[in-house]
Parts: structure tokens; sequence; C-alpha cells
């Protein structure tokens, strides 16, 4: 049996007034009123007591995947916005507090989204940021520029293993506010350069780079604490 899935942005905390390009591409093209349609019920797996958690198979192993990413790039800037680093300008203070806002609407529409279709759900993961000073410009900027390549290249190669449209949609809509982020973040380093479309993020056709989860993982497994699997894509 499938279960409609509805999300929507009513009571997040955003400032709409603000004309700011990354309000107005993201929080709209992400979050309002989408609908996902949930998976069989008989496609879940469930974790046994005191397991490792593993992300699941099929749509739901995707799903979860990115729930992690967003998990992790919305604790690090409530970490970051909680904090200012010394020194931060207005509009750096701006841009943050919005992809604040941004990745926590993620990381709770995959929650509820997946909650809505199993309970192979994956727990709210513990994060460390052993080489990351919060108080310094250069090395907080470092690491979301990090996470914010991280995150694209993950979603563009994950897209192939998703089976739902709806899911693909979704996905597709979430990237391009992510790719944003990326963007934002790099011009706040490199401020009227290209360095928002470096070489190292396009490929030579001109798309952002996709990188598999294996890679995805080894990359961000160092702030992750949380152990967790995902068998299917041969992460153990």
């Amino acid at each position: 049996m499938k279960k409609p899935i509805q999300v929507s942005n009513q009571g997040a905390t955003l400032d709409t007034g603000r004309r700011n390009f990354l309000k107005l591409s993201g929080i709209g093209i992400a979050v309002a009123g989408l609908t996902l349609i949930g998976c069989d019920d008989d496609d879940f797996e469930y974790m046994e007591p005191n397991k490792i958690f593993d992300l699941g198979t099929g749509d739901v192993g995707v799903l979860n995947y990115a729930y992690a990413l967003e998990q992790l790039e919305a604790d690090f800037y409530t970490k970051v916005v909680n904090n200012f680093y010394s020194g931060i300008s207005n509009a750096e203070k701006e841009v943050l507090t919005d992809l604040y806002h941004h990745e926590v609407i993620h990381r709770d529409f995959f929650k509820a989204a997946i909650s809505g279709v199993t309970n192979n759900v994956l727990p709210t993961l513990e994060f460390q940021y052993t080489n990351v000073n919060f108080n310094d410009r250069n090395s907080v900027l470092a690491t979301a520029k990090a996470l914010e390549d991280t995150g694209v290249a993950a979603y563009n190669a994950a897209g192939k293993y998703i089976t739902n449209p709806a899911y693909l949609v979704i996905a597709g809509k979430i990237v391009s506010v992510e790719a944003r982020h990326a963007s934002a973040i790099r011009d706040l380093i490199n401020p009227g350069t290209a360095a928002f479309s470096g070489d190292d993020v396009i490929n030579a056709n001109g798309l952002d780079v996709a990188k598999e989860p294996k890679d995805i993982v080894m990359a961000a497994g160092g702030f992750i604490k949380t152990p967790f699997t995902w068998k299917e894509q041969g992460i153990n």
C-alpha cells in the first residue's frame, strides 16, 4: 500500500520580507507544498536491536543517505549561527543564516518523508568537528565549501539509484538549492571571481561533478561519529 506524504514550510521561521537570492530561490523551489508518494509497505527493512543502522535498500536507502548528509549540514550551520566567528560581516551573517534555515528545512523534510513510509529511519546522528575552528572565518568557510560541494556531488550521483519519479523530482529540486549554497560560499571566499563555478566542481562537459556514495561517505566520514552502513552500496 502506498502512502502519501505531505510536507510544507508552514511555521518555518524565515524572514520572507527580504529580497534575498538564497531565500527566493531556495525556499520556493525546495519546500513549498512538497508531496511524495511512499514506497510499498513490504519494501522496508527493519534494524535489529543493538545493531549498527543500515540505510536500507532501494529508494529508502537513498533517502536515508540524503538524510544523513542533510543532518550533517544542518548541524554544522547550527553551530555556525549560534556563535558567529569573530569579525563576521553583515553580508556573511545573512548568507550563513539563510543556509542554516535551508538545511534545517531539508533535514526535517527528509525525516518526515522517510517516517511516512517506513520504520527504517536513520536516527539522529552525532557529529564531530575536530579540525574546525568555529571562531575563524577561513576555517568555517572552507568547511562550508567542502560540505556544500560534497552535497551537490552526492545528489548528482545518487539520482540514478532512485526509482520513484516523485523522489527524483524532489532530489533534483534540492540539489539545485545545494548548488546555490555552494556558489554563495565560494563567492564569499573569492568575491567577484569565477570561483563560484570552479573547475574543481565542474566537469569537462560544463556539468557539476558527481561522486558515488562510497566516495562521499569517505569524504564526510571524519565529521560523522555515529556509525552506519549501507550494504547495498558496499559501505560497511
